[in-house]
């Protein structure tokens, strides 16, 4: 079976040497027998131009590894979702029957597992989620899938939507576009169905740096603004904070100085006043003054603001050092604030600080930033 393994390699920068040694870390951690450092040259070798199957043993230690699924890993086309298989109707009655049961008892539960996911996320990368992750989804997608009635469906496809907008961020986060785009797609689809307009536009403005990941900034910008339509009177302060913020770093990036610095302000102006960064209506928002400090400075180093840096390095006193990812894309744009102002050494220093904690991340995105970055040295 053909698979995409040297694409999936290349796109994490690593060599084949390096994937051997990622290999032998994984399989040490976890107790896993594999072959010697020379067999898996060959092996690695032969996977990658098809001269050997990849099986399940390799196979299960290369998507944590690489943050994929099955599908990518072996370049399969994603299965159309739809009502499984089922073998009459006293089989359909009873997968009703347990989505009722589900939807009732354990909703909560998917929510604490999606929180966990997310704590781990930040601190550790989506990389060696992908498992879990997907499995969560599954799971999710059939209890809603044989749910029936409105005050069954509701509950679990609020709990969809939230988990299927954090499963796209991730994987965004690990340069599987295509994935990302789907699960925010199927995140909208569940706010809708949910009746939970800030859910909607949550995911709609992530899904605009989808958009502008892949140069189409003034789309991205279009998205972004379409989301505050969305979650319209809904929407607490601080989310419509959050959205206002997105639209700056947004409008920034399609070279909107104007638009950029409006946006800044109108964040500023509804952010509720405190140290408490999580929304309890929206939990998977997270925002303060310490945070929008990161984000005005940001978006200020991106239009080529002076006190861009003044924001950054408050940021960065105050930053949570369980954001280990967020504190990565902190230092990335220090270094762009300080290559903007000609000072080669203070970002390098940064970019090498920011190199370090997306190593430890495995995120791609931080990667090719870092290297964009990298090469204005």
């Amino acid at each position: 079976m053909s698979n995409r393994l040297r694409e999936l390699r290349t796109a994490r920068g690593w060599s084949q040497e390096r994937l051997i040694r990622e290999i032998e870390r994984y399989a040490g951690r976890h107790m896993l027998s594999i072959a010697a450092t020379a067999s898996l040259r060959v092996y690695v070798s032969e996977w990658e131009n098809d001269r050997r199957s990849l099986g399940d043993r390799y196979a299960d230690i290369l998507r944590p590894l690489l943050g994929v699924t099955d599908d990518e890993l072996f370049g399969r086309q994603a299965s159309p979702s739809g009502v499984p298989e089922v073998g009459g109707y006293d089989e359909l009655i009873s997968r009703i029957d347990s989505a009722r049961s589900v939807s009732l008892t354990m909703v909560k539960t998917f929510m604490d597992q999606t929180e966990l996911l997310r704590t781990v996320d930040r601190q550790m990368g989506a990389s060696s989620l992908v498992d879990q992750m997907t499995g969560h989804l599954t799971t999710l997608e059939d209890a809603l899938t044989f749910a029936v009635l409105p005050d069954t469906r509701r509950p679990v496809a609020r709990a969809l939507a939230g988990a299927a907008t954090l499963a796209a961020w991730q994987a965004l986060d690990a340069g599987a576009v295509e994935r990302a785009w789907r699960n925010y797609e199927l995140g909208k689809r569940a706010a809708q169905e949910a009746e939970e307009p800030m859910y909607l536009a949550h995911a709609t403005a992530e899904q605009a740096y989808v958009l502008n990941d892949a140069g189409r900034s003034d789309m991205a910008v279009q998205l972004v603004r379409e989301a505050h339509r969305l979650a319209g009177s809904k929407a607490s302060p601080r989310l419509r904070a959050w959205l206002f913020a997105a639209e700056a770093e947004l409008s920034a990036k399609a070279g909107l100085a104007d638009e950029c610095r409006r946006a800044l302000d109108q964040a500023a102006a509804c952010l509720p006043d405190g140290d408490e960064a999580r929304d309890p209506d929206m939990l998977s928002i997270f925002l303060n003054s310490g945070h929008l400090a990161r984000w005005r400075g940001n978006a200020l180093a991106l239009i080529g603001e002076d006190d861009a840096l003044d924001s950054l390095y408050a940021a960065l006193e105050n930053a949570d050092p369980t954001f280990v990812r967020a504190t990565s894309g902190l230092r990335c744009d220090l270094a762009q604030a300080h290559l903007s102002r000609g000072e080669l050494d203070q970002a390098q220093e940064h970019l090498r600080q920011a190199r370090l904690l997306a190593n430890r991340t495995s995120s791609v995105r931080h990667r090719r930033r870092i290297e964009q970055l990298t090469q204005r040295l």
